[in-house]
């Protein structure tokens, strides 16, 4: 699969964009504290992420049918890079003490909204590009290398963002976003345009973000129910990343480092699992199959976080291991998903990459505002929620997940 430049450059723009993003997580809780907020503050901090993404990841995917994969990749990667040096410079004057810590507060949150604008651009128009590059078997398989970069980034962002966070609040944050700015140049020197003119949209572009209508009209298509299990499993899947960072501090006493040793495991498995085992998964039992199986395992691995006991202050090999189980049972969920709804889209991949990637980052709208909000009520509570969610997903699929579906097309975007 990387034998293709252009697929081995987006591997490599993906991780550092996952890169950036672990950086974040096991800092997040300590900055929220830092500056004088509470588990609704860090809840809002992940939230209004997804918030843009979910507004505007419709606008990148039709843009890219439009215009091209590789300038709105661009965009998504060098605007990722702004962002996160503006974290930088925020936590540093709050740390000098020329900003107020609730203005700090105030600023990373709108730092953090413009993030999700910008890097909204990168998950669809990676997706897009693979699906126009990749056959309908190996699609599965180019789909595990978007989950594998996703953790390989969060095998070393959270490991990185802990120990120098040791250093200041600001040095992970530079770090990421020169390699951001080395990830934009490999992307414009070497990947190749996949979309070719003669296949992109024709007319006038407007700017618009998630039709209500339209996405309703695509929950009645033959991916409705791929892209409502995809908010599901974002939802849940939120429910453990929104959080867990508060969670390990106030169930363990963990510090920064420590959350971040656990998030490095937890983005090794993932990347281990949907790396190298997916693509030959998905090809010997199908994705159908792979999608339900991860789902009712995904209920386990939840209840193994709910177990897991650790002395205070000190790491335990008993929360390492639920948390990588937690991991090795829901890796190949998001691919498989992903793959289902390339394969039956009957919009532009561009579009439909673009609607996954919207009912994902509703998922972690919700997501992670739940849990702060529930983690305030009970620290078990997101746990919970997040394997009542899987079970209801599994049985959903007994239902509703066809082998083949019926040729039902929704509105199409563009004049394709």
């Amino acid at each position: 699969m990387l034998k293709n430049r252009s697929l081995a450059i987006i591997f490599f723009a993906l991780i550092v964009v996952m890169l950036g993003f672990g950086i974040v997580i096991p800092i997040l809780p300590f900055y929220v504290e830092h500056f004088g907020g509470s588990g609704k503050d860090l809840g809002l901090l992940m939230a209004i992420y997804s918030i843009m993404q979910f507004l505007f990841s419709p606008v990148w995917g039709s843009l890219s049918d439009h215009y091209g994969r590789k300038p709105i990749l661009l965009i998504g990667i060098v605007g990722f890079s702004i962002t996160l040096g503006l974290y930088g410079l925020i936590g540093e004057l709050a740390e000098a003490g020329h900003i107020a810590p609730v203005t700090a507060l105030t600023l990373l949150i709108s730092a953090r909204g413009l993030g999700g604008i910008l890097s909204s651009a990168t998950l669809p128009t990676s997706m897009a590009i693979i699906s126009d590059t990749t056959s309908d078997e190996h699609r599965g398989g180019g789909m595990g290398l978007i989950g594998a970069a996703m953790g390989i980034g969060m095998v070393l962002g959270p490991g990185l963002g802990g120990l120098m966070s040791k250093i200041s609040l600001s040095a992970p944050f530079y770090f990421g976003a020169f390699v951001s700015l080395t990830a934009a140049a490999l992307t414009w020197l070497l990947v190749a345009e996949s979309l070719p003119a003669a296949d992109r949209t024709k007319g006038a572009v407007r700017f618009r973000g998630p039709n209500i209508s339209e996405m309703l009209q695509a929950l009645v298509s033959p991916i409705g129910f791929l892209l409502v299990l995809a908010f599901l499993h974002s939802f849940a899947l939120a429910n453990f990343e929104g959080v867990f960072g508060l969670y390990a501090q106030k169930r363990y006493a963990y510090d920064a480092t420590q959350v971040g040793i656990i998030l490095t495991v937890v983005g090794l498995v993932s990347a281990v699992v949907q790396g190298a085992l997916t693509g030959p998964a998905t090809r010997k039992w199908g994705d159908e199959a792979i999608v339900k199986s991860s789902l009712i395992a995904s209920v386990f691995g939840f209840g193994s976080m709910l177990l897991a006991e650790s002395q205070p202050g000190k790491l335990a090999a008993t929360v390492i291991l639920a948390t990588g189980f937690f991991m090795l049972t829901n890796a190949m969920i998001r691919p498989g998903v992903s793959s289902l709804i390339s394969k039956r889209a009957t919009v532009n991949q561009g579009t439909a990459m673009g609607l996954n990637n919207a009912f994902m980052s509703l998922g972690r709208i919700v997501g992670p505002l739940w849990a702060g909000y529930s983690l305030d009520l009970n620290l078990f509570y997101p746990y919970l929620t997040g394997a009542i969610l899987m079970l209801i997903g599994f049985v959903a699929c007994l239902f509703f997940m066809r082998p083949v579906p019926e040729a039902q097309p929704i509105r199409k975007y563009g004049n394709n």
